[in-house]
């Protein structure tokens, strides 16, 4: 304790008379100090200094009264403050709520995270003046417990810790940690020691603790006494003036609203193309290509900006005065003539919406134009109100029509040239092009993990007039992003998973704007199928979506927000032993926003913060690692994620070498799903090599090289999706350790072009069995000619869902297929003949088991 802090502290006790202004009896602080020792208390003790002496005369009443403890709580409160103002007096209001707002938000004080207090470090020759003062306590451990639990349990101490921004949770926690500080400490304060050694006598109260308590408590809690620059810096009610470039100029904004292939993106481009000098900010790195290419192609020079990639037209490095970058990458610092910013509904999506509003608000430019939805029109109408700004709207319909037909697909026989059948899952994805496949027809599989050079490899395929693929199997990846010429527009599912408020994933019905989004992909304009259908693939979907799509779309009522490095930077400041996932969590829950506005989900963010927590980085690297797009569902991808970082952290350099290393390249065409799966994932980590490569450019540079496999890795996987049938059976019934064997199967039927006669087929059947291990069947393929034999029972353990109940003989099952893959795990040592034989007569008993009565699924261990 300083001079100055106790002397104050002096000066209110000693001013407090044995009647308190309620008539209650109180002693006042330091007539606990038992009068042999107060002499010396006043003449050396160094932690103390200099006084005049007061007087200090005991009291009868060993009690002190609220308002008493109130007033002493205001002085040492002010001990954990660096610097004591003579201005002592602390605010009362309450800094927790009892449950959690309209909004949502928890109770920010559930979000503190106690800091362990670190006891004085005394030198052990120094000597211990509390315990040549009060006595030792050291033999009082039992006595002091006591004490302190009594304390805990005062309902004035309660209240007027309440008072002090302590909640029931944070007094608790608080009392926890004081009460271990004491019993566990060798030598405490001088002022605390005393203080218990006259409470251990009888001469204080139990109440005298509260100042002592609350000063550890602020130490425990450090946001107890920054509470209100916190909630400063969180203020995120006006973002508007956060962009003082953009406020500096009158800025023309036109909104371009329409269904999909309206032209309101082409005309907004047009007006791009003929400025000056332009930004295009789209959702998509395909689309931000897409745009960079047609303007250098139209013989004006753009550069692309992306989070991996920079790419300047002019060779010598200029930068050009056209732009072409993810929305995300917009820069609100440079000046445009114009600014197209496309998709501009997606600012209500709740993770990546903060950039459409950054955008919007913050873009330089004399002249925006808006492409999207026109239920964004009144929101966008209302953020830009607060800038002055005015908003023209400019609406377009859609250039071909549109129909829903009446009667759904019901088989994939109805299937024809131009189709795209709409899945929500990889697994229905492969399912439904593989049974394709097996009709003798090619198909196009685009899904959202494909990387964008396989994405666009696909769609050339399928819109090549000459390529006998006309069919596309797809994921909801194709609703933006890509040039397709699709005919009609068949929704396998109504159902998708989707992320809600909270971060949460759930499957819920597809909402109109999605439903249409898709939907409008049938149909292009000056295309060979102009005019567009949608239908789905079950007649019970059928209803439910004209319903869908009957349905007008709401108006978005939200714009997303983020917080920025620098306002972490601030939150770090004043928490400083609170990790970032932790400041994130305060921040958005001290954050108030405008009723436009909210604060975008931050569940990504703080899942990279939580993995990199125990890697020493400063904040603002620490930051940027925090905000790289990564699929934090792919181990692998998470595992290199982290050691970027700690490589980082070392201050060693990611070389090519290093990474080669990691991830095994060179890599191999992959003979499987998983395989492919894999690729997949190594691309993407080669994508977080290059993102990174922008904000750490001395940590990884071999960016070329990367660039370059990475360019090769996309020819790999591309070759992968081709014969994408092939890596799907190889996976679903090859045992693990066994040699894919090629399949012929499908090359045949895809030359005759139609699926054969019945001895075509029992013929390719038998030939199949030789060739490879039979398919586990999928309950939703169809299954009409499906026959189940010995070697298929053993590696899948259950009947084909298309085959019959009568299950075959052990006999019948041999002489029919003769049994390569025994032969082949026999060879391969993965079995021997005695388990073979045993498997045999396990297969045996399960098949007569399943013919007295049981149906469905095997019980043996096959």
């Amino acid at each position: 304790m300083n001079y100055r802090s106790m002397e104050a502290y002096k000066r209110i006790a000693s001013s407090m008379s044995r009647t308190c202004f309620c008539h209650c009896r109180v002693k006042p602080l330091f007539s606990s100090v038992p009068p042999v020792h107060r002499a010396s208390m006043y003449t050396w003790n160094p932690y103390i200094g200099p006084s005049s002496k007061a007087t200090l005369s005991p009291s009868p009443t060993p009690r002190l009264c609220v308002e008493h403890m109130r007033k002493l709580s205001t002085i040492t409160a002010g001990y954990a403050c660096k610097d004591f103002s003579s201005d002592l007096v602390l605010s009362k209001r309450h800094y927790c709520n009892d449950s959690s707002d309209k909004n949502g938000k928890k109770d920010v004080t559930a979000l503190f995270i106690p800091v362990p207090v670190k006891p004085v470090n005394i030198h052990p020759d120094d000597i211990n003046i509390g315990e040549e003062i009060g006595g030792s306590l050291k033999n009082k451990k039992e006595e002091l417990l006591g004490i302190l639990n009594q304390f805990s349990r005062r309902k004035e101490v309660v209240q007027l810790a309440a008072e002090n921004g302590l909640d029931g949770h944070l007094f608790n926690q608080a009392f926890i940690s004081f009460r271990k500080f004491i019993m566990e400490v060798d030598s405490l304060e001088v002022d605390l020691h005393i203080i218990l050694s006259d409470i251990l006598v009888g001469a204080g109260h139990v109440d005298d603790v509260f100042p002592y308590f609350l000063r550890h408590a602020r130490q425990v809690f450090p946001a107890l006494d920054c509470m209100e620059d916190l909630r400063k810096i969180s203020d995120l009610t006006d973002p508007a003036q956060w962009y003082p470039e953009a406020r500096a100029i009158n800025r023309k904004i036109i909104f371009h609203a329409g269904p999909t292939n309206s032209g309101k993106t082409y005309h907004a481009l047009e007006r791009f193309s003929t400025a000056e000098s332009g930004v295009y900010c789209g959702p998509l790195k395909l689309l931000a290509n897409e745009v960079e290419r047609k303007t250098n192609g139209r013989g004006i020079p753009c550069d692309l900006v992306t989070g991996e990639e920079r790419r300047l037209a002019h060779p010598d490095g200029t930068p050009s005065g056209h732009v072409a970058c993810t929305v995300e990458m917009t820069s609100v610092t440079q000046p445009y003539e114009v600014a197209v910013i496309d998709e501009i509904q997606m600012l209500r999506d709740a993770s990546r919406g903060w950039a459409w509003t950054r955008a919007l608000l913050g873009v330089a430019a004399t002249e925006i134009h808006l492409c999207g939805e026109e239920a964004a029109i009144p929101l966008v109408r209302s953020l830009v109100l607060s800038t002055g700004e005015d908003v023209e709207v400019r609406r377009y319909k859609r250039l071909t029509p549109l129909k829903i037909l009446d009667e759904a697909l019901g088989s994939l026989d109805n299937i024809q040239p131009g189709d795209c059948i709409v899945a929500f899952s990889k697994n229905d994805l492969y399912s439904l092009s593989r049974q394709i496949e097996a009709m003798g027809k090619e198909c196009a599989v685009i899904y959202g993990s494909l990387p964008p050079g396989a994405k666009l490899n696909q769609a050339s395929k399928f819109n090549d007039p000459n390529d006998p693929c006309k069919i596309l199997v797809a994921t909801d990846a194709i609703g933006m992003g890509l040039n397709l010429s699709i005919k009609r527009v068949i929704f396998n599912s109504l159902i998708r998973p989707m992320i809600n408020e909270k971060g949460e994933k759930e499957m819920d019905r597809l909402t109109t704007s999605q439903a249409l989004q898709i939907a409008g992909r049938a149909g292009r304009f000056k295309t060979d199928f102009e005019d567009g259908e949608v239908t789905t693939f079950r007649a019970a979907d059928l209803p439910i979506l004209k319903e869908i799509l009957a349905t007008p779309v709401g108006e978005i009522e939200n714009a997303g927000l983020h917080p920025t490095a620098e306002q972490i930077e601030l939150f770090a400041y004043h928490l400083r032993d609170a990790s970032l996932s932790n400041l994130i969590d305060i921040f958005v829950n001290l954050s108030r926003v405008e009723q436009n506005y909210f604060v975008c989900n931050v569940d990504d963010f703080k899942f990279l913060a939580d993995m990199i927590q125990h890697i020493p980085l400063n904040l603002r690297a620490r930051y940027v690692f925090c905000c790289a797009p990564i699929n934090k569902k792919h181990p692998f991808i998470c595992t290199m994620f982290l050691k970027y970082a700690r490589q980082y952290s070392r201050n060693e350099p990611i070389t090519f070498n290093w990474f080669s290393h990691q991830v095994g390249w060179p890599l191999a065409t992959p003979k499987n799903i998983r395989d492919l799966m894999h690729l997949e994932a190594v691309h993407d980590v080669m994508d977080l090599y290059l993102w990174l490569s922008y904000r750490f450019m001395d940590m990884f540079p071999e960016t070329g090289l990367i660039r370059e496999v990475q360019q090769e890795l996309d020819h790999i996987i591309q070759q992968g999706v081709i014969n994408i049938t092939r890596l799907i059976r190889a996976s679903e019934s090859r045992p693990e350790g066994v040699s894919s064997l090629p399949d012929d199967d499908i090359q045949t039927k895809k030359k005759e072009g139609k699926k054969g006669s019945s001895q075509d087929k029992t013929s390719s059947k038998k030939s199949k069995r030789h060739k490879n291990v039979p398919k586990r069947v999928d309950p939703e393929v169809d299954t009409e000619d499906s026959e189940v034999g010995f070697e298929e029972a053993f590696v899948t353990g259950k009947k084909s869902a298309g085959a019959s109940n009568r299950p075959l003989k052990e006999a019948d099952a041999i002489k029919r297929f003769p049994g390569r893959l025994s032969e082949e795990l026999v060879k391969q040592g993965l079995l021997t003949p005695e388990i073979m034989e045993q498997l045999k007569r396990e297969w045996k008993m399960a098949q007569e088991h399943n013919q007295t009565g049981y149906e469905g699924e095997d019980k043996g261990d096959g």
